[in-house]
């Protein structure tokens, strides 16, 4: 089913978020609403508490004092992590229970107010972000919930800065208007993305690509995208550390290139039989594998070719592409190379735009325009080569 993680800044609104998702059909999962569960009285959470932090975070009616233990944290950075690591991990498992009785075609919004500062966007098939301006922030916790001014600016300095949050964002969700626009965002976003991307990631579907060719000018935010998606890949093939090979590659990887706005990913395994193997998880992970043979052209070996797997993105809102090559195989050399070389060499990056604003409108189809480049990537090979003996560049070892 779809994961969905939803966050945003306190007093940013995320709470309307996700009643309005709730109101569309989505299973909302509310980490805060879990937290207060696991220390209700009778509890082991709440008896973990005490024995941590004392009788003094009881009320006398025996439940926990939120304000007491609130203040004993705050500011307090070796008590809060004590305190989360008592919550945390019975939060997680009423999680896990609720996903599991959840439909099979549900659309699952766990909503987070610290998913970025725990490092859980990887986790989900999307993550979005509720955000509105700091003062608009501020007045809405001192009108609705009774702070003064300094505490909601304490408040809001204790979470994630807006940069971080952002970082972490495959949607934002702007709030500083009235509740029918932010509705109106939230309606839009299910019926034009979220919807389809549950279908494709239950049915194992790559998103439909626009027919069309479209070249789109220099985007910044496209590395952003990229690492977003390379994140979720390692995370979905167990790798903790993030050594795992996955490169940004393509037109989208070099700064200032025209493009198709369509990430191009690369995953390194040792053997082709490993990349079958890792499909499946993949797949779990919103990027099912395509249909059909693929292979790379073989730069300088004429008439040869060399096999590769190729997943798509189960999220119509983000069109990505995930080569899975073998290491040291020709398509997986040139890939790094022609895009180092790119990055390296303004010269050669600009007559490459040349080339894309030349040929573009002469074909409405992608794969039409795809082949009348060809000579082009054969001359690209021979100064790529050139320039990596000259400057002794290497590939990386995965």
């Amino acid at each position: 089913m779809l994961m969905v993680g939803l966050t945003g800044g306190i007093g940013a609104g995320k709470s309307a978020v996700a009643t309005r998702l709730a109101q569309l059909g989505a299973v909302i999962i509310d980490a805060d609403r879990l937290s207060r569960e696991v220390v209700e009285p009778g509890t082991e959470g709440l008896a973990e508490i005490v024995a941590e932090f004392g009788t003094g975070m009881l009320t006398p009616a025996g439940e926990l004092d939120r304000p007491a233990l609130g203040a004993r944290v705050f500011g307090d950075e070796a008590a809060r992590r004590r305190l989360e690591r008592i919550i945390h991990p019975r939060v997680r498992a009423r999680t896990t229970e609720m996903v599991r009785a959840a439909p099979h075609d549900a659309i699952v919004v766990n909503d987070v107010p610290l998913l970025v500062e725990t490092g859980l966007a990887p986790t989900y098939h999307l993550v979005i972000v509720v955000a509105a301006d700091r003062a608009v922030r501020i007045g809405r916790l001192v009108r609705d919930r009774g702070m003064s001014e300094a505490e909601a600016a304490a408040r809001i300095s204790a979470q994630a800065d807006d940069a971080t949050r952002l970082a972490a964002a495959d949607v934002v969700l702007p709030n500083e208007d009235d509740l029918a626009a932010l509705h109106a965002r939230v309606d839009e976003l299910w019926r034009d993305r979220l919807v389809e991307f549950e279908r494709n990631v239950r049915l194992l579907t790559a998103a439909r690509k626009a027919p069309e060719l479209c070249i789109a000018a220099p985007d910044p935010e496209w590395p952003a995208a990229a690492d977003r998606l390379a994140r979720r890949i390692r995370h979905h093939l167990g790798d903790t550390s993030g050594s795992t090979g996955v490169h940004h590659i393509g037109s989208t990887s070099v700064p200032g290139l025209p493009a198709k706005n369509i990430i191009d990913l690369m995953l390194s395994v040792r053997t082709l039989d490993e990349a079958d193997a890792l499909a499946p998880r993949l797949a779990a992970a919103g990027f099912p594998r395509r249909s059909g043979e693929w292979v790379d052209n073989a730069r300088g070996l004429r008439g040869e070719t060399w096999p590769k797997r190729v997943h798509g993105s189960a999220d119509p809102g983000r069109p990505m592409i995930l080569h899975v090559r073998v290491i040291g195989s020709p398509g997986w050399r040139f890939a790094l190379l022609m895009r180092d070389h790119l990055r390296a060499v303004p010269a050669a990056r600009d007559a490459y735009a040349a080339v894309k604003a030349e040929l573009a409108p002469r074909f409405a189809d992608r794969a039409g325009y795809a082949m009348a480049k060809e000579p082009w990537f054969d001359e690209e090979a021979r100064a790529a080569n050139e320039w990596a003996l000259a400057s002794g560049w290497l590939p990386p070892s995965s």
